[in-house]
């Protein structure tokens, strides 16, 4: 049987797309940015410390070397963020609002375990838009030993003794598991005294901005203890 060649193109007929209805990846938007860097705090019996380098970048774009990732939201508590700075910003000026709103109806500071819970409540209800923000809440407890709550971006957290997020998570946590936890450590000292966590921290960020390209310029680290805060801040790489 004999079949005509324009009936057979009829069933095999394709339509060529239209410029227009392609989608470039360089048209698409988001609402997120990874500014990056990195975020490291230990807490040690009557003393938490807090780090974080001060380079805010865009991909390979540096768009600022002197940008602090961290905020002190009471006497004893300090909040430290890596990703979107805008997002951080929003949930800073978010806690210190309520933190003031706090204080101003109670007469007393809140708590570093009050501090946390109410962080906790702020990123689970913008769980469905989140902020892009990886935080770690840091200072002393009632017994002013330091401690550190670690948090994903949807709230949930767990307490700690030391913690680090950002870009530099992956180079920093495996040198602070093994001077801190002793994992396949065959000497078995731990560094005890504030001096030698503070000698720790300045290490592992040198050894961060070593590989990660956004991770550098300083470090500035804030010492929380009872009697108050004292600031530092080192140099790292500036490349």
């Amino acid at each position: 049987m004999y079949i005509p060649v324009n009936e057979v193109q009829k069933h095999f007929k394709s339509e060529t797309p239209m410029m227009s209805n392609i989608t470039h990846k360089s048209d698409q938007w988001s609402p997120y940015h990874d500014n990056s860097g990195t975020v490291l705090a230990i807490g040690i019996p009557g003393a938490v410390l807090v780090a974080g380098d001060t380079r805010l970048s865009n991909g390979y774009n540096i768009l600022t070397r002197d940008a602090t990732k961290l905020s002190q939201l009471t006497d004893k508590c300090v909040l430290a963020t890596a990703g979107q700075y805008a997002d951080f910003i929003a949930l800073r000026k978010f806690l210190q609002q309520r933190l003031q709103l706090y204080e101003f109806q109670n007469e007393v500071q809140a708590s570093t375990q009050t501090v946390a819970h109410l962080l906790s409540r702020e990123l689970y209800s913008r769980r469905f838009f989140p902020y892009y923000t990886f935080n770690l809440l840091a200072g002393l407890d009632e017994n002013n030993h330091g401690v550190v709550y670690g948090y994903d971006a949807i709230g949930s957290y767990d307490q700690m003794t030391y913690g680090v997020q950002g870009s530099g998570q992956e180079l920093v946590v495996a040198v602070l598991d093994n001077q801190l936890k002793g994992y396949n450590k065959i000497n078995k000292t731990f560094p005890q005294t504030q001096q030698e966590i503070l000698d720790l921290i300045l290490d592992c960020f040198s050894c961060a901005a070593e590989r990660d390209i956004h991770t550098g310029d300083n470090v500035e680290i804030l010492i929380i203890t009872p009697t108050g805060t004292e600031r530092i801040v080192k140099p790292l790489r500036k490349d």
